[in-house]
């Protein structure tokens, strides 16, 4: 996503993103400890969870990052064309990952700009579900179409929220939904915990007053959607003012957590 299209979302959350009262930074529980992140787009995560992310690894989770697309459609430029953007933002993706220390980068190829989220999106989450089998999925919030008066919410966004819930819920737990994959080997899972990034209002922050300099590092490794980067840690530095005050903290995330299923 483009940097004006970003740096107005900032103004645009403060206006809309409003809590009835404060409450304390939230924690993982200590039996969390695989998490699986998926977006749309290559620097979605590191624009919006990554100092939550490298906390969690700080911690010793384990943390994997499904992006849907490679990002083609991240530049308006004749060149580099959009296939020869591809293998730049997957290399500044693992360079990003590497930084937050996330185990691994699944790439599942859709095209950027014009994700739906399709039965075949589905089947494409519900698969790596199964195969990473996390206790935690993180995405963004499929309903936001638009945040106050100046950002409307990529559709690929949308669609690619829509597509994880669903899989985390009927598709990833259930046998009879999508039975090729059991061929596979890939057995049902359920998803234990759910934590919604970009919902309006949120309930949970995570306190990334430690890892504010690392999300902002592993936002500047997309060198061709960011340049030099100067912009991005005042920008990156807001949000998080912007979040930890209504969590008592310098610096924080927000989320909408779902608790799905306690493990017993």
């Amino acid at each position: 996503m483009s940097r004006r299209r970003r740096v107005s979302t900032c103004a645009a959350c403060d206006a809309t993103r409003v809590t009835r009262e404060r409450r304390a930074p939230s924690t993982l529980g200590a039996a969390l400890r695989r998490i699986l992140c998926i977006a749309a787009h290559p620097d979605d995560l590191e624009f919006t969870v990554s100092g939550s992310v490298a906390r969690w690894t700080s911690e010793g989770r384990d943390v994997t990052f499904c992006l849907v697309t490679t990002g083609g459609a991240g530049t308006n430029e004749h060149t580099p064309s959009s296939e020869g953007l591809l293998p730049i933002r997957e290399r500044e993706s693992r360079e990003a990952a590497r930084i937050l220390g996330v185990t691994e980068v699944i790439f599942l190829g859709h095209q950027d700009g014009v994700v739906e989220p399709t039965i075949a999106l589905r089947r494409d989450l519900t698969r790596v579900i199964r195969r990473c089998r996390p206790d935690v999925v993180v995405c963004s919030d499929p309903t936001v179409r638009y945040y106050g008066n100046e950002y409307l919410n990529h559709p690929d966004h949308r669609a690619v929220a829509s597509a994880a819930l669903d899989a985390v819920f009927p598709s990833s737990e259930t046998r009879a939904i999508f039975p090729e994959l059991l061929a596979e080997g890939l057995e049902p899972h359920k998803v234990k915990e759910v934590w919604i990034s970009g919902a309006l209002p949120p309930d949970a922050w995570i306190d990334i007053g430690d890892t504010l300099a690392t999300k902002c590092a592993s936002l500047k490794a997309h060198v061709s959607q960011v340049g030099k980067g100067e912009w991005v840690d005042g920008l990156l530095r807001g949000w998080a003012v912007r979040d930890g005050k209504q969590t008592g903290v310098e610096h924080a995330e927000a989320f909408r957590r779902m608790v799905l299923w306690d493990g017993k």
